[in-house]
């Protein structure tokens, strides 16, 4: 019975070009059931969950080392300089942009940067964020010394003369001095000054903010998630991810959309505000390390044919010189922990590639194998399953260990596509006496 299921002429009416190359997971899990599982065979008793299991873990590993990638992206690098890592991203190939004529040149790594996350400083250098405030015995209301637009709602509040366990119930700015609304006012038996210390809920040290700002005038209704400002130049500073900071919000509220004057939360309102001021703060703040690296010009930049007095009477003068630094492509570095590529500033606007490789799990169509690795499957899985009982013979799991390795190595060699005419033609050009 033969493999092709469709006509040449339904085939090249199709978008489905070259799949044939190709054995999906379900048919090679299906053949090893059929030939290993089963009485008198390498396999009795094993279920079908077990094969699947080391099915795609074999997957996985193939795509790793031995599989070719496929996988690439193209984008504009915006003027913020950097690129989200993709949603089945696992490691990258190479980062390339492309010129006027198409042509790939290779971006290198830099490993002399990072972005690191800002941690927020008093002016003593100390980790808090701390104000002077004003109390009044037996109120509620604590007015500070100045503007403070990175205290949020729900922040714990800490002071000799607030009850333990007061937390920011509300926060209003007016004429630039805050005054804190806490939860707590029954024990506040003392009116004076006094330094206040504020700190997360978590227990986590505060991080600098990128962006805090106080805006007036808003009103919402209860059970909406719309805010109105008073303007549409008001609403156009407050950006999607801000965390919006108020009574009437849970302190998770963040800003998911603004459309003209109306700022969509992603909470309801509990309460009915007119004429309301209220902090919205972005906590993804850029470190100093990244704001410098992408604000430089980086030495990428200074372009030099070398064919002037400095560099073209120095012959075999400019030796120590870094392969990586010596090129005009431009540097960049991940970070992990933001999911994104940062890239130097010559960089801006280009039309940056990014090759990666994924673990060929992502969706169900990709979840094939190549023909030239379809053996090296199946030996992947009998390992696996022999490896995890408990009765099966050590030599013969050592004998399958040793297959899986000499299969894959087959595999790789057959993947990597050499072939003769090609070779010859490169040594062609390299002084080489090539007899074919």
């Amino acid at each position: 019975m033969g493999l092709l299921n469709q006509s040449e002429q339904s085939y090249y009416s199709g978008s489905s070009f070259g799949n044939y190359q190709f054995i999906s997971i379900t048919d090679i899990i299906d053949n090893f059931m059929a030939t290993y599982v089963g009485e008198d065979k390498l396999l009795p008793k094993t279920s079908k969950a077990d094969v699947s299991f080391h099915a795609h873990r074999a997957l996985q590993e193939l795509s790793f080392d031995t599989f070719k990638s496929c996988k690439s992206q193209e984008i504009e690098v915006p003027a913020n300089l950097t690129m989200p890592l993709p949603q089945d991203y696992v490691n990258y190939v190479k980062l390339t942009w492309s010129d006027d004529s198409g042509i790939e040149h290779i971006i290198y790594p830099t490993s002399k940067t990072s972005n690191p996350k800002p941690i927020e400083q008093n002016s003593d250098g100390d980790y808090d964020l701390t104000a002077i405030g004003t109390l009044t015995n037996g109120s509620d209301q604590i007015v500070l010394d100045a503007e403070y637009t990175d205290i949020a709602v729900g922040m714990n509040i800490l002071s000799p003369n607030i009850p333990t366990g007061s937390t920011v119930k509300a926060v209003s700015t007016t004429s630039s001095i805050t005054t804190v609304t806490i939860s707590n006012a029954s024990g506040v038996t003392y009116t004076g000054t006094e330094t206040i210390l504020f700190t997360t809920t978590s227990g986590d040290l505060l991080h600098q903010t990128e962006t805090s700002l106080v805006l007036t005038g808003l009103s919402w209704t209860s059970g909406e998630d719309k805010i109105t400002t008073a303007s549409t130049s008001d609403a156009s500073s407050v950006k999607v991810g801000m965390s919006v900071s108020h009574e009437d919000f849970p302190s998770t509220t963040v800003v998911i959309d603004v459309n003209g004057a109306v700022i969509t939360t992603s909470s309801n309102a509990t309460d009915t505000g007119s004429s309301q001021n209220v902090n919205f703060i972005s906590y993804t703040k850029i470190s100093d390390t990244w704001s410098k690296y992408k604000s430089t010009t980086p030495s990428e930049n200074n372009n030099d044919d070398y064919e002037d007095d400095t560099y073209w009477p120095s012959h075999g003068e400019r030796y120590g010189l870094e392969p990586s630094h010596a090129q005009v492509n431009g540097s960049y570095f991940i970070d992990c922990a933001t999911g994104k590529i940062h890239f130097s500033s010559n960089l801006s606007g280009k039309t940056v590639i990014l090759k990666y490789i994924s673990d060929s799990l992502g969706t169900d169509d990709e979840m094939q194998a190549h023909k030239f690795a379809e053996e090296a499957m199946y030996k992947w899985i009998a390992y696996g399953c022999l490896s995890a009982r408990a009765d099966i013979p050590e030599y013969i799991i050592n004998r399958f260990k040793k297959e899986r390795f000499a299969e894959t190595r087959k595999a790789k060699l057959r993947l990597s596509n050499i072939k003769l005419e090609e070779i010859t033609q490169i040594f062609r050009g390299k002084s080489k006496q090539i007899k074919h």
